[in-house]
């Protein structure tokens, strides 16, 4: 595997490591709760961060992808596992496509949805920010609710 993508790879795979360590012990309460209108709950922002990165993979990679945007944002969750099983399978999905980029995948301008071409390493370090952004949105959104749950008490 070309080197530059192992190490990307390896740096979402900890970011999944991270949402693992956010979901694991949340109740589906909190899952499922947005802080206020027009804003996601943590089981979207899971659902939506895997989606997109997914999909950037398999642009690098040259191979087709289907994806549902807006449905992403209308997830929800039973509970933990459920989002812990997305994120084993996610992390399944990059380690196979990563296997199949190559160092002039990564310098090659690639088309995406109707964005500008960029090189495939563009998208991927572009996403894995994107992916940490929304892992910090997820710790945010548990603090507000952690705060508002022992104002109650």
């Amino acid at each position: 595997m070309d080197p530059v993508v192992a190490e990307v790879t390896r740096q979402f795979k900890a970011v999944h490591d991270q949402l693992r360590d956010e979901v694991r012990d949340a109740s589906v309460d909190e899952l499922n709760w947005k802080p206020a209108p027009e804003t996601n709950s943590i089981a979207a922002l899971v659902v939506h961060t895997l989606g997109s990165e997914a999909e950037v993979y398999r642009v690098v990679a040259n191979v087709s992808s289907a994806r549902d945007r807006p449905a992403e944002f209308r997830a929800t969750a039973e509970g933990p596992d459920e989002l812990l099983q997305r994120l084993d399978q996610a992390d399944a999905t990059i380690d196979e496509l990563a296997a199949k980029i190559t160092a002039d995948d990564l310098a090659a301008m690639k088309p995406r949805g109707d964005r500008p071409p960029q090189t495939g390493l563009t998208w991927l370090l572009t996403n894995y920010g994107h992916a940490r952004e929304h892992l910090g949105h997820i710790q945010l959104t548990r603090q507000i609710f952690d705060q508002l749950r022992s104002e109650e008490d």
